[in-house]
């Protein structure tokens, strides 16, 4: 890592903190969420910040993050160190509420910050796409049908790349129906982040 290279990424980090392109269409001031370094091993791509998040400024801080922290096998200390984990949601601010949960991630970040943001992501090894938005995203025209078809073919994307869903308790009507997630894929994703995080 250069000099250079660092200082570029965190200018990059406090022009997203400051961001407000979305703030006349947003129910609260804009409150821009990341995590990352130019060292981070782990990029973790998510929807957005919900309410409890938004509150306290802190990504994952809520039942989601508890059950994706136990998801990785890693610690609260291990999850929030920058150097080890970047956390980048493909909309940066809470979005509000809709009729039947959070509303989608505004469009805007990711156009605006994400190609750049991640082009400085040097480092990483393992990447893990957290719902549908971030897997379309990430995986464009590899996204199949619905969500549960690109799960299931979690194979398909290789190594170095994991699709996921979304670990929110309004999910464990999922989670149930489909026992092969925590018996074939949570073992396997344990062991490629510790992998990652020994790299």
């Amino acid at each position: 890592m250069t000099v250079k290279k660092a200082i570029s990424l965190n200018r990059l980090l406090h022009d997203i903190r400051a961001c407000t392109v979305c703030a006349p269409v947003l129910p609260h001031a804009p409150r821009p969420i990341v995590v990352a370094s130019a060292d981070s091993r782990i990029l973790i791509i998510g929807q957005a910040p919900g309410a409890r998040v938004h509150a306290s400024g802190i990504p994952w801080s809520d039942a989601s993050g508890a059950r994706l922290r136990n998801w990785l096998g890693v610690s609260d200390e291990t999850f929030y160190d920058a150097s080890k984990f970047a956390l980048v949601p493909m909309g940066f601010c809470f979005p509000g509420r809709g009729p039947s949960g959070d509303l989608p991630p505004r469009p805007e970040c990711a156009a605006h910050w994400h190609q750049t943001l991640l082009a400085q992501l040097h480092e990483v090894r393992l990447t893990l796409l957290i719902g549908q938005y971030a897997q379309r995203f990430g995986l464009s025209d590899a996204f199949g049908p619905t969500l549960t078809d690109t799960l299931l073919r979690w194979r398909e994307y290789g190594p170095n790349l994991v699709p996921l869903p979304h670990p929110s308790p309004r999910n464990i009507a999922w989670f149930k129906r489909n026992p092969w997630f925590e018996a074939e894929v949570l073992p396997t994703l344990q062991t490629r982040v510790a992998a990652a995080l020994k790299a």
